[in-house]
């Protein structure tokens, strides 16, 4: 069955196949010397500024391997077989069972001393962070001991019963370099650690019987530029199948004609016959709707063409059946919230009986992209209001959790979003659910880098040997996703730069995806290609990466080295007039969340820089709004330039959430400055200004910045409002200040003249000259009181169900105290844990396993967990010196 988002097993009736979730009761162990030497291959070696080596990976014939000086590549390598589709360049396994007398992969080795833990696990993310300036992992990757290698022990239970059936094990992500033991057999293994994949366990188990599966991760350092997690961070499973089944990822749905009345639906299924002898196979797919819990629903909708072959034995065989739907329910996107889907149930049968059943959820809906109307879907032009998003999950690291993903996904819908480009690598599959179930469009990402790297140990190193079989695989998974709108096969990639050269390998690229899927469009995203280059030839879509809205381009940034752009929007359509134009990262802009600094910049949009917009000393940006990253763009002058280019399908922006790593402009710092939601999920000033674009008939209005400043009275302190309204007018202390008209390629209003005194700011907006909006901020005493408030008031004790309580720091009069730094202690009363804290600050390098941390601009976030299995009254407490606060909630 395919994957789900829930439950482990997915039919009413027992099924001839099994899935089984097996993350609960691993044993982990990282090195914290020197590690063995079960390498996959030599790297280069890489140094820090003080010319140490900080990533040494010299060959060795220890730790019993027969291993050449090149590892154990050329027994790994296999493991990419089924997706590689040309047979001569499959990978031959040579003899020998490397690593077979290690004592790791032994069933006898004592690993009690281990740590006991349960899946998903990202190593790193509870751990210190690295403080000093030449850290072994600097800000880039997220502070983090990220790097090492480490081992994962499991002993699996498998009964006399499944002899005879092929049994495989599926792991989801594992970072990185992953090579599995079974019973002391090298099995196999997957070097890219965001792409899911599976090895054969049939011929090295014992049944009736204990089976040791011992699995080796190895994360190198200088290898991301962003935090990539570390461990097993995502689910891993036992699929159980005859010896006839449906393949992995074995089926692919087309839907094609869509409209309210019919839609043509075509079904690929891939069968495979490990038996000795041929088989007579009958495949019946029924289809279905899907309700909301994953289940199907009602009669049955319509039924393929029973379809009869003979399979012979050893062979795989493609089938391929079309039935018609009537009157479809079609799936939309945000904001229908019509997310309609089916699921498609093949069965195959043999001699009579079944021997495999297969579930494959996919949504009906028709995808056009424009060149002048932009994005289609289901016929109905959908402006693109979408946002990047890395694989973290703030201070739950990479380990994958789907109510800290749903979390993120319900903020940004609430803000206006409805699309996610996929920053720049595989997401969890049950991420995919998440944007299926609430409608949002993916763009889905594979490739940061090709054969030109970006950091010394990046993904370039295994290009050559892993290109093809990560993209297939990438593809084959995701397919059947409805969100999923297009591909891309690279982000600002160095062959942008090679001319032909890099175009080539873009079309080697681009085919290989069209080989997988023909009905969705390919590209790669460009942030140096220019039109008269032959690199954006080669895709389908113009996907630009801030050269729409230009780099360096504004008179701010003219003092700045590097690439400058002028807007390239206009050129880009002239050159290329039948192919959409979007912008896949757009902005930068860059914030600390309630954090103002002065004097305010006069123009709309400057690089961050010492005293124009950045604080260096405490690693803080102004939250204006009014500035960015050396290449990116302020949200207003964004706006602008699209605005006037109205052919532009909608743009991505750079970032949604803050994330681990990369934080431009501090690299002494732990997370980035780019969200528009901060990395406790608390909203910075900019969320409202999106809000007021992408939902102009919501009513929005949001004053920043904050109104308590005793060191500023008589000073200037400008005022700037966010609104859907066109007109507003601003008081302070009850007298007005002007009311101001929005002008055309405005998006905020300003009062830069303001001269600060207490008491209270008031804004009230109109729209088509009738009120709108109204927001207000006051001036704020000391701190009084901590109020704890729940993102939900009952948890549910799977352990995997999460809580995300906000505190907040409070006057007398419950007015929050904007620059309140209160150090909090937390604690929880009754059967639940606290997994971690933050505050937003991208500079605290607290733990994130502390259970105390200081507030940040009046807010703190604490997460926590019921045990599993357990009920009954949570009771979690703050404290800061006199002021304590308390809130409950229940488990179930």
């Amino acid at each position: 069955m395919q994957i789900g988002l829930f439950a482990e097993t997915a039919s009413i009736k027992p099924s001839p196949r099994e899935r089984i979730n097996i993350n609960k009761g691993w044993r982990f162990m990282r090195y914290s010397g020197e590690p063995d030497h079960l390498i996959y291959d030599e790297r280069p070696k890489t140094y820090n500024h003080n010319d140490d080596i900080v990533a040494d990976t010299r060959a060795s014939e220890t730790g019993g391997v027969a291993a050449s000086r090149h590892g154990l590549k050329a027994w790994i390598l296999p493991s990419a077989n089924d997706f590689i589709n040309n047979p001569a360049n499959r990978h031959i396994r040579p003899a020998g069972n490397p690593g077979s007398d290690f004592a790791f992969v032994q069933s006898s080795f004592n690993d009690t001393q281990w740590r006991k833990i349960d899946l998903p696990h990202d190593w790193a993310i509870h751990e210190p962070f690295y403080k000093e300036a030449n850290a072994i992992v600097g800000g880039g990757m997220g502070r983090l001991p990220v790097q090492g290698v480490a081992w994962y022990r499991k002993k699996l239970n498998i009964a006399k019963a499944d002899k005879g059936k092929s049994i495989y094990l599926d792991i989801d992500g594992a970072m990185s370099y992953a090579m599995v033991w079974l019973n002391g057999n090298l099995v196999g293994g997957w070097p890219y650690g965001y792409n899911s994949f599976r090895l054969d366990l049939t011929p090295y188990l014992r049944y009736g019987a204990d089976n040791q599966l011992a699995i080796r991760l190895d994360n190198p350092a200088n290898s991301s530029r962003w935090y990539p997690g570390a461990g097993i961070y995502r689910n891993v499973w036992l699929t159980k199948v005859q010896p006839v089944h449906v393949r992995q990822w074995g089926t692919y749905v087309r839907t094609s004609n869509v409209s309210a009345s019919s839609a043509k639906v075509d079904l690929d299924v891939d069968l495979e016959n490990r038996s000795r002898t041929a088989q007579r196979i009958k495949t019946v797919t029924e289809i279905y709707v899907l309700n909301d819990k994953l289940e199907k629903a009602g009669e049955r909708v319509t039924v393929f063409p029973d379809a009869v072959t003979v399979l012979p034995a050893q062979t795989k065989l493609k089938i391929n059946q079309s039935v018609t739907i009537k009157n479809p329910l079609l799936w939309e996107p945000i904001p229908s919230q019509n997310s309609h889907r089916y699921i498609a149930i093949t069965r195959l049968y043999q001699n009579g009986h079944c021997v495999d059943e297969y579930e494959t959820r996919f949504g009906i809906r028709s995808i056009m992209f424009d060149s002048i109307k932009g994005l289609l879907v289901n016929g109905k032009p959908i402006r693109i209001q979408g946002v990047n998003q890395h694989h973290d999950l703030g201070a739950l690291g990479a380990a994958f959790n789907v109510s800290a993903a749903q979390r993120q996904l319900e903020m940004l819908r609430d803000m206006g979003c409805n699309a996610i480009r996929l920053a720049h690598n595989p997401p969890a599959p049950e991420l995919l659910e998440l944007t299926d179930r609430m409608g949002f469009l993916v763009i889905d990402e594979i490739f940061d880098c090709w054969e030109r790297g970006k950091t010394p140990l990046d993904f370039h190193l295994i290009f050559p040997e892993w290109h093809e079989p990560d993209l297939r695989a990438f593809i084959r998974r995701d397919r059947n996703h409805p969100s999923v709108i297009a591909w891309s096969f690279g982000n600002e990639v160095g062959e942008q730069y090679t001319s032909e050269a890099g175009a080539a390998l873009a079309k080697q690229l681009y085919d290989i995806v069209k080989e997988e899927d023909a009905t969705r469009t390919a590209t790669a995203s460009m942030n140096y290609a220019k039109p008269d280059m032959t690199f954006p030839q080669v895709m389908d879509l113009i996907s630009l990466n801030y050269q729409g809205e230009g780099i360096r381009d504004a008179p701010a940034y003219a003092y700045l080295k590097g690439i400058k752009t002028s807007p390239l929007y206009p050129t880009f359509q002239k050159q290329f007039p039948d192919k959409m134009i979007f912008s896949s990262e757009t902005a930068s802009a860059l914030s600390s969340r309630g954090t103002y600094l002065f004097p305010v910049f006069e123009g709309t949009s400057a690089p961050v820089a010492e005293g124009n917009g950045g604080d260096e000393k405490r690693k803080y940006v102004s939250a204006y709004d009014l500035y960015s990253a050396p290449f990116g763009s302020s949200p207003d002058k964004v706006f602008a330039t699209q605005d006037k280019y109205p052919y532009v399908a909608g743009e991505f922006v750079w970032s949604g959430w803050d994330y681990l790593g990369e934080p431009t402009p501090y690299y002494t710092a732990r997370s980035s400055y780019s969200g528009i939601i901060d990395l406790a999920g608390f909203k910075k000033d900019r969320f409202y200004l999106y809000q007021s674009r992408w939902r102009p008939d919501f009513p929005v209005a949001h004053i920043l910045p904050h109104w308590t400043w005793p060191d500023r009275i008589g000073k200037i302190t400008p005022v700037h409002v966010y609104s859907s309204g066109n007109e507003a007018e601003l008081f302070l202390n009850g007298k007005s200040l002007g009311r101001k008209n929005r002008l055309p390629y405005e998006c905020r209003f300003r009062w830069d003249s303001v001269m600060y005194e207490p008491g209270e700011l008031k804004v009230i907006t109109y729209k088509n000259h009738k009120p709108w909006a109204t927001d207000r901020v006051k001036t704020a005493g000391k701190a009084a009181a901590l109020e704890l408030t729940a993102s939900k008031k009952v948890i549910t004790a799977d352990g995997k169900d999460l809580c995300f309580i906000t505190l907040r720091v409070l006057d007398s009069k419950g007015t929050l105290v904007p620059e309140a730094n209160n150090h909090i202690k937390f604690d929880v009363a009754g059967l639940a844990e606290i997994i971690a804290t933050d505050n937003g600050d991208a500079a605290d390098l607290v733990s994130f396993s502390s259970k105390e941390r200081d507030a940040f601009n009046g807010l703190a976030l604490v997460i926590i967990k019921a045990k599993p299995g357990t009920s009954g009254t949570i009771r979690v407490k703050a404290q800061s010196g006199m002021l304590s606060g308390q809130i409950v909630i229940e488990s179930k």
